[in-house]
């Protein structure tokens, strides 16, 4: 367990440029990391399948087999994996082969690669998900006071291959030691971020559309971590050597989903949304060739690890988060000459 640390703001450079490999790092949550690295004058290594230009060097890999990315891992400060195909995608057979191989194919070759370094990277911190917990309505599930889900009563069969991705995932990253290489698996919530295609952008737009309203139930929690404390966080846990295990990274702030919606609303300054039935939920994700998971299933994720060392979370309550999500965006319209809410 690691022990209180200071938290330096993402404005604060490291004491000296790193090196920082992203493979699978062209995402969302590629980009916000790459931004905050490269602002800080750290060399930032993004490995992309799909390689195009940016102020970082954006190498390919084909997140399969070794190649001439492998060199870049050699005395690397830091590895952050991110590889992942979006689960935001219809339950098909193929496409979930894609989800299970895009996340444990990479997360086994990188740690064949580095175990077979002579100077491997310092620290390796790859991608997990909070949605290896269970379908939590009674209470929230903390790194050292959970439940796995997979098996639970009120919840859909269909629901079990998420949380088999999860554990698998995490199989992969510490099947085998790394004496040499401080290893996270980071159990990320919903990272909410004022970037086009992000969750937060969908689901600002159906409220922007009027279309906001109490999803399913309503009962169910959505947990969530705003980008700046997400950034933050994980530089926390790169420049401390005593973070390792598993870590949740979400806000402290759970709410249940027709509170999440009524706050959302408010924040743009929409009144009403109609609320959506669960059968209207699993009908418009079919028809939007998705998973009614991503809205149903209760994530009631504690940031347990991050509370008790004392993280000072800049956006802890979603209305807080929601509201300047919203001013970001809106500044961001303002610039293209959009015209709305």
């Amino acid at each position: 367990m690691a022990t209180s640390a200071t938290v330096l703001e993402p404005s604060q450079p490291a004491a000296k440029p790193r090196r920082i490999v992203l493979p699978g790092g062209s995402g969302n949550i590629g980009d916000l990391l790459a931004k905050h690295f490269h602002a800080q004058g750290d060399a930032v290594i993004v490995l992309s399948r799909h390689p195009r230009p940016a102020p970082w060097t954006v190498l390919p890999w084909d997140a399969q087999t070794e190649g001439a990315w492998v060199d870049t891992l050699e005395g690397a400060d830091a590895v952050i994996g991110l590889s992942g195909r979006s689960v935001n995608t219809r339950s098909t057979p193929k496409h979930r082969q894609e989800i299970y191989d895009s996340r444990i194919g990479p997360t086994k070759l990188l740690s064949r690669v580095i175990r077979g370094l002579r100077n491997p990277p310092a620290v390796w911190l790859n991608a997990s998900t909070a949605t290896i917990y269970k379908h939590a309505l009674d209470e929230p599930q903390e790194e050292s006071d959970h439940e796995i889900g997979g098996h639970e009563p009120d919840a859909p069969k269909s629901w079990e291959f998420s949380v088999k991705v999860g554990l698998d995932w995490e199989e992969a990253l510490f099947a085998h030691p790394l004496p040499h290489t401080r290893t996270v698996a980071m159990r990320t919530s919903l990272v909410m971020s004022a970037q086009p295609g992000s969750v937060f952008a969908v689901l600002s737009k159906l409220v922007r559309y009027g279309l906001g309203g109490t999803q399913g139930k309503g009962n169910q929690h959505v947990s969530w971590m705003h980008e700046a404390d997400y950034v933050r966080a994980v530089e926390w846990m790169l420049r401390d050597a005593r973070w390792n295990d598993a870590v949740n990274l979400s806000a402290p702030d759970a709410p249940v989903n027709r509170d999440f919606m009524r706050t959302l609303r408010e924040a743009w300054g929409v009144r009403f949304g109609p609320p959506a039935p669960e059968w209207a939920i699993k009908l418009g994700t079919y028809l939007m060739r998705t998973e009614s998971e991503l809205v149903l299933k209760s994530r009631w994720v504690y940031p347990g690890r991050l509370e008790h060392e004392g993280f000072p979370f800049q956006f802890p309550d979603w209305q807080s988060a929601a509201h300047d999500l919203v001013r970001q965006m809106r500044q961001g319209d303002a610039q293209h000459g959009k015209v709305g809410r």
